[in-house]
Order: C-alpha cells, then structure tokens, then sequence
C-alpha cells in the first residue's frame, strides 16, 4: 500500500510557526524519499523541500532556505516540516509527495497525500 498522510495545518499567525506531518507507508519508507510542495489559490503547485529517510539529507527550494526546516523520524515513518517566522504568503494547501531525491533535485513520483491547509492571519 502506497499511502502519505499530512496533519498539523491549521491557521496561525503571521510570523508564528506551525509543523505539518506526513506518515509514510511502509512501501514508500523502504522506497522512496518524500517531499513536501505547496499550492496557493489560482497558482501552480510548487517545490517546497525534501528529506532522505536513510541519510536525513534535506533539499530545499532556494526561497524556502532559513524559515522551513524538513525533518525525519524513521521510527514513525514521519516526516515534519516547520515552518517559522510565517507570512500571508505562505497561505496554500501543503501536499507530502513520495519521490527520489538527488544532491540538487528532487523528482516528485506520483503518490500524494490529501493536502493540508495552511492560512497565515495578519
């Protein structure tokens, strides 16, 4: 079964924090890095970070540097995305995706979580 499940969206405040959950099937554990991406009303969905299970090596879209940090706990099969000093910008629905992750890239596969809504208030 290839399954990701996301949690921990809600509203918060600008320039508050929040961290979203994705856990990870079994197969996609033993197959596959996950990444997070995030879509914005009426935008394209796109790139926010990624995490090797085995060697916790994290990749990030150059923009999301400083304020997100990815992270793994293998013996939850989760993978956590904190997300700091928050900006209306930030508002979108965030998506775990099971993917193969490189030293500069990330190719997303197509198995995804049902997304999680962020909303940052000013």
């Amino acid at each position: 079964q290839v399954q990701l499940v996301e949690s921990g969206g809600g509203l918060g405040p600008a320039g508050g924090s929040l961290r979203l959950s994705c856990v990870a099937s079994e197969r996609i554990w033993n197959s596959y890095s996950v990444g997070w991406f995030r879509q914005a009303p009426g935008k394209e969905r796109e790139f926010v970070a990624a995490v090797s299970w085995r060697t916790g090596y994290a990749y990030y879209k150059d923009s999301m540097k400083g304020r997100f940090t990815i992270s793994r706990d293998n013996a939850k099969k989760t993978v956590y995305l904190q997300m700091n000093s928050l900006k209306p910008e930030d508002t979108a629905v965030y998506y775990c995706n099971a993917g193969d992750l490189y030293e500069n890239s990330y190719e997303p596969r197509d198995y995804w979580g049902q997304g999680t809504q962020v909303t940052v208030s000013t």
